[in-house]
């Protein structure tokens, strides 16, 4: 007889099943530490490249930057200069937007109240000053390509200036005085006062001591004051 019988099978019992434990709860999903220090050293690298770029721009143009110079100098194979740029155009219009950003947000902030009313003009030199201090290499940068420049460069560099007058025309309209201007006005008002300003800029990277810092910021306070007394007598006629 087959030991294996429902009866037999019925009279086996089954140990108790341990009691089922609650799996905890999963942790929110971070990004991973690798991923977040390959991020930072892309970066890393973007920013030696500029750099890099930067220095060797200080004594020649753009035109005469190569590639292979400016990875060598930034220590990276040529190749590995292609994850960041598409260019050398592309790296060039990048130094441009990063020169001008930092000055349209200085204009902007003494424009909007962030300082004595009163002395507006001065303040808006002094910003200027302290630009082209923190940076030279990037006013020395725009002030070589603005005028002898590749033709991308000059074509960006005279955008970039359009916009800080644009935006410039916008607030002088504010002003009770020039309210009834016409937009053709306001803009070349703006111009006027964006380019006393680039000229001072240029002069100011070139200057060789304090002394001459000083007598640039003069002469840049009275072309603007002038240009403020010239717009108040202004009757909008042709």
């Amino acid at each position: 007889m087959n030991s294996r019988t429902p009866n037999s099978r019925a009279g086996r019992t089954r140990p108790p099943r341990p009691p089922r434990l609650e799996r905890p709860p999963r942790p929110p999903r971070t990004e991973r530490p690798e991923r977040a220090s390959r991020e930072e050293r892309k970066e890393a690298t973007r920013r030696a490249i500029i750099g890099a770029a930067l220095t060797l721009l200080d004594e020649r143009s753009f035109s005469a930057l190569s590639l292979r110079e400016v990875t060598r100098a930034a220590q990276i194979v040529p190749a590995a200069f292609y994850r960041h740029f598409e260019s050398m155009d592309a790296l060039g219009l990048v130094l441009i937007d990063e020169s001008f950003r930092a000055l349209r947000e200085t204009l902007r902030d003494a424009r909007s109240g962030g300082v004595d009313p009163s002395r507006v003009i001065e303040s808006s030199v002094e910003i200027l000053i302290d630009s082209v201090a923190a940076r030279p290499e990037y006013w020395r940068f725009i002030n070589r390509e603005r005028s002898s420049g590749m033709t991308v460069l000059r074509y960006a560099i005279r955008t970039e200036i359009r916009l800080i007058t644009s935006e410039l025309a916008t607030d002088l309209a504010r002003f009770p005085k020039l309210s009834g201007w016409t937009t053709e006005d306001l803009n070349i008002l703006a111009g006027l006062f964006v380019n006393a300003m680039i000229v001072s800029a240029e002069a100011i990277e070139e200057a060789s001591d304090a002394e001459a810092v000083a007598e640039i910021k003069h002469v840049a306070v009275k072309q603007l004051r002038m240009i403020a007394v010239g717009a108040v007598g202004w009757r909008g006629t042709t």
